[in-house]
């Protein structure tokens, strides 16, 4: 899979556009970092196709397509200029490949996990890659990781019916949360949630899929 991840890589960042992904910090990280080293070998060969894989305890890996556009969303204000995001708090570390993504399009990235067993499976997967602003974190996602903050963004990558307090309060004004929701008994939605100097500013975008949001660690 190594000798063929480049083309598989470039296939699906083409697969990515076509669904309307246009940020150039996003496509170039989607393209250079190798997706099939977060999966299990025996899923290598599908690592590249635009489906969610299992990744243990009852995880999965976001499909690319998923990924690239919650990451988009998150540079939106920033696309026009191509600067970085500032620093990043990812709740759901799971394999770290969407760790590996943001390390690209920001400048620090506070990722937090819940599973033990995930948090060490991320620390393997990263470190033959020694990318140098990724911490990684054991503890409680929907507390966020108060000694980081503020932030310029927050990405989840597990929905509950409501965006916690905690990540509201960590971050920063001019910041963006991008986590999926479900009100009710309707299936999970995206929103945006906009920190401004007026208040917060809410979208709700396409249904998705994700694993339930939990607190506590296990």
């Amino acid at each position: 899979m190594g000798l063929d991840s480049g083309a598989a890589r470039a296939r699906m960042v083409t697969r990515i556009v076509q669904e309307g992904v246009r940020d150039p910090l996003v496509l170039a990280a989607m393209g250079l970092i190798e997706r099939h080293r977060f999966v299990d070998t025996a899923l290598a060969n599908q690592a590249y196709e635009d489906t969610s894989l299992p990744i243990g305890l009852g995880q999965t890996i976001s499909k690319p397509s998923v990924v690239a556009r919650m990451l988009e969303l998150l540079r939106l204000p920033l696309q026009n200029d191509g600067k970085l995001l500032g620093r990043v708090l990812e709740i759901g570390t799971g394999c770290a490949y969407q760790a590996a993504l943001l390390s690209r399009i920001s400048t620090e990235v506070y990722s937090i996990e819940r599973l033990r067993g995930l948090h060490d499976k991320a620390r393997e997967n990263l470190r033959p890659l020694r990318i140098p602003n990724i911490h990684l974190l054991l503890g409680d996602g929907m507390l966020g990781f108060a000694k980081g903050a503020p932030y310029a963004a927050i990405v989840s990558a597990a929905g509950g019916e409501a965006v916690p307090q905690a990540w509201i309060d960590q971050l920063a004004v001019g910041g963006r949360i991008v986590a999926p929701v479900a009100g009710g008994a309707g299936p999970q939605r995206l929103l945006v949630l906009d920190k401004t100097p007026r208040g917060l500013v809410s979208s709700t975008l396409e249904a998705v899929h994700f694993v339930p949001l939990k607190s506590g660690l296990a």
